[in-house]
């Protein structure tokens, strides 16, 4: 069924609707049997994305989401049922800046009196690391967002992601190739290491739409978006023979590790945090809640994603 622009459907106002993960909620809904009107929030209306997401039916608004402009962001949400808020810590790099725009998201949805909001939020590995690790800044700010959300009185939900799969198209997830024609993807992690892997893409916006149509809105509640639980040495060896190119994991010190991070231009902050992110799912893992029931399709798999995506460049 395709977006609708009938007043009787819900309307969800989608943040970064043009991103990774809001693109990804506004593919799902547009793929249910279920009608819904979308306001989609982009900074640049006018670029291809956005021009798309239009010809799906989407309502495209232009809005930056930053605490310099908070009367347009109070006024973005009026008159939407749902809100589905995320932030891109990436874009920035800035741990308060990233906090103070989460909790703008929060204040602009309630202000405009949506019944419910998804938040695509990130657990505080310093709370799972009893404190022995409090430098996961792209964690931290997310789970004091999340914090300020289930504060903000306005029915709230956490949809967190697991591991992007596109990471591994990139350093410093990408592998390197040896002399001998193999690839090593270097973690400073046991090769047992579990992590909920999950194509983001294409089924991040399935759990969102999934809680979007649950009998009651579950306030309160907290998922984890991931299609898998899957150790490294798996990981690795699908992808070989996805790919036909012979790649394992190589346990690394955590300082060579930092070596690699300060070699490709990371800042100190951001070597410390990933760094940190590693010896956390090292030594405590992440213990994910079982994949919900009534999914409306299955997520791909790691196999799925490996064998549509084109690695002639990474593996070359």
């Amino acid at each position: 069924m395709t977006i609708t622009q009938d007043n009787s459907a819900p309307l969800v106002a989608v943040v970064g609707a043009t991103g990774i993960q809001g693109g990804s909620v506004v593919r799902a809904l547009a793929e249910s049997e279920k009608p819904y009107r979308v306001r989609g929030f982009t900074r640049d209306p006018a670029k291809l994305a956005a021009l798309e997401l239009a010809k799906l039916g989407v309502a495209v608004v232009g809005v930056s989401f930053v605490v310099d402009n908070k009367n347009e962001a109070y006024k973005a949400f009026a008159g939407a049922d749902f809100a589905f808020l995320v932030t891109n810590f990436w874009e920035h790099v800035d741990f308060d800046r990233e906090l103070a725009e989460g909790k703008l998201l929060i204040d602009a949805a309630k202000a405009g009196g949506v019944s419910g909001i998804v938040w695509s939020g990130l657990p505080s590995l310093s709370k799972i690391s009893g404190g022995k690790f409090p430098h996961a800044w792209h964690y931290e700010s997310k789970a004091l967002v999340t914090e300020y959300g289930r504060q903000s009185g306005v029915p709230f939900v956490d949809v967190q992601t697991g591991m992007y799969e596109t990471n591994f198209l990139n350093s410093p997830f990408a592998p390197s190739k040896q002399a001998d024609g193999s690839f090593v993807v270097a973690f400073p992690v046991k090769p047992t290491t579990v992590l909920p892997v999950l194509d983001a893409v294409r089924d991040y916006g399935l759990f969102v739409r999934h809680v979007l149509e649950l009998p009651v809105f579950p306030n309160g509640a907290e998922f984890v978006a991931y299609e898998k639980n899957m150790t490294l040495t798996d990981l690795a060896e699908q992808w070989s023979q996805g790919t036909g190119k012979n790649i394992v994991l190589a346990q690394i010190p955590v300082e060579q590790f930092k070596q690699g991070l300060e070699g490709a231009g990371l800042p100190p902050h951001i070597v410390l945090d990933l760094s940190e992110v590693f010896l956390v799912w090292d030594e405590f893992g992440w213990k994910v809640p079982p994949i919900p029931q009534g999914l409306a399709r299955r997520p791909h798999t790691w196999a799925d994603f490996v064998k549509d995506t084109d690695w002639s460049k990474v593996l070359a």
